[in-house]
């Protein structure tokens, strides 16, 4: 799995400890499907959990949909043995908690690999999905982004941030919008994206897609989802619209007429056109024309 062959829009949590809900996901198109290890299960469940998604993982696998697990952080202690435990052929990443500086990544791959070597996976396979959920992770987004090249993205956690900076969460998210900015900017500044946590209320579909919008007008790909009614909604938001790729063709054509002609500067339905808008324009036909490979 890489960031060319699947995309990072929609990723749908199981809770790991229940089977039936695992078992009802198996046909579910998120792009990526979590099964969760960790706040979604109750402490006593957690070994319960880790040997249930180790024995059903195989059985997850689903052309063009990614496989994660969401293990516990790295302070938990739990984290080594959910490795060891899940880390097997058919699974596309290890999705990262409470992850607060770049050493939390070199330790986190420094397990990955021994497990890797140990079941015979090339190494490399098992690619990384941090979790950035604190003021101090915020500051060392994109160092932690950079500590590897397994890592495909940098995810916000929304409540835990909330948490560590003492602050009560308002329906409109007003109080987010820097450290949600900051990470997008730290996770492209990285070469990688930024995914947005989950919106709560999954009986509320406005104010889901009015929250996934906004995070892809800050620059973000995509969402955590936590109901299968999710997956629909958010994959409309995060890809081109008809309407935004009719008029992403007509403003490339337009501005390669333009440069034909000796000038770099045109005019679409009364808006100017220069290079940065008809490269903006080119990369979204491009995210159509992925996204279209992706459902063939």
């Amino acid at each position: 799995m890489n960031q060319s062959t699947v995309s990072l829009r929609s990723l749908l949590f199981v809770p790991g400890n229940q089977p039936p809900k695992i078992e009802k996901a198996r046909n579910l198109a998120p792009d990526i499907l979590v099964l969760d290890l960790e706040d979604s299960v109750p402490p006593a469940e957690k070994p319960k959990a880790r040997d249930i998604v180790s024995s059903l993982l195989p059985t997850m696998v689903k052309q063009g949909r990614g496989l994660f697990v969401r293990i516990n952080p790295l302070i938990s202690g739990l984290a080594e043995a959910e490795i060891d435990a899940v880390v097997q052929p058919g699974l596309d990443g290890i999705s990262l908690p409470k992850v607060n500086t770049p050493d939390d990544i070199i330790t986190a791959v420094n397990m990955i690999e021994l497990r890797e070597k140990a079941v015979g996976l090339k190494p490399g396979s098992i690619r990384l999905l941090p979790w950035i959920e604190t003021a101090r992770s915020i500051l060392h987004a994109e160092e932690i982004a950079l500590a590897s090249t397994r890592i495909v993205a940098l995810a916000f956690g929304a409540d835990d941030y909330a948490l560590d900076m003492n602050i009560v969460r308002s329906p409109e998210g007003k109080e987010l919008l820097l450290p949600k900015g900051l990470l997008a900017i730290a996770a492209r500044a990285a070469g990688v994206v930024a995914v947005d946590g989950i919106y709560a209320n999954f009986r509320d579909e406005d104010g889901l897609l009015g929250e996934a919008r906004l995070a892809r007008q800050l620059g973000f790909a995509g969402k955590f989802l936590i109901h299968p009614a999710q997956i629909s909604p958010v994959n409309r938001i995060f890809a081109p619209s008809d309407a935004e790729v009719e008029q992403a063709k007509k403003i490339v054509t337009a501005f390669e007429v333009a440069v034909a002609g000796g000038v770099a500067v045109t005019v679409v339905d009364g808006e100017m056109v220069d290079t940065p808008v008809a490269e903006r324009a080119k990369k979204l036909l491009e995210q159509a024309k992925a996204l279209d490979r992706e459902n063939l």
